[in-house]
């Protein structure tokens, strides 16, 4: 299974999100992984939106039923400063700083690198 979807505002990051839980639970990562998947999904998507204009979300099923991947890419400015963007409490934009430090805490892998012609894909998997 393989959902793609462009986010541009909060609305879209509410689908997505819903999208991701219902496939997390039907994968059998129960309430609580469903929740941590969504959850990180959620944070990744509105940094994409806030920081880089929007992008793309890609959620997908890996070969193991109970292994899901995310992909967050955007066009922004991308990131100078990874290890202290993923610092709880840095924000460049005057949030709580939890977003990506978070996100790499709820899932089982988070990896960040720059995207060709600029801005980011954010790569993480649950189990």
């Amino acid at each position: 299974m393989r959902h793609s979807q462009t986010i541009r505002d909060g609305a879209d990051i509410a689908e997505v999100v819903g999208v991701a839980r219902q496939m997390a639970l039907d994968h059998g990562l129960g309430a609580f992984g469903a929740t941590r998947f969504a959850t990180a999904l959620s944070e990744l998507a509105r940094n994409a939106i806030v920081h880089g204009g929007g992008g793309t979300v890609v959620l997908e099923a890996l070969d193991d039923p109970r292994r899901l991947r995310l992909i967050v890419s955007d066009r922004g400015p991308g990131i100078d400063d990874l290890e202290l963007a993923l610092r709880d409490g840095y924000s460049t934009t005057g949030g709580m700083g939890l977003g990506l430090g978070g996100a790499q805490r709820l899932l089982h892998a988070l990896t960040i690198q720059d995207r060709e012609g600029g801005g980011l894909i954010v790569e993480g998997e649950a189990r």
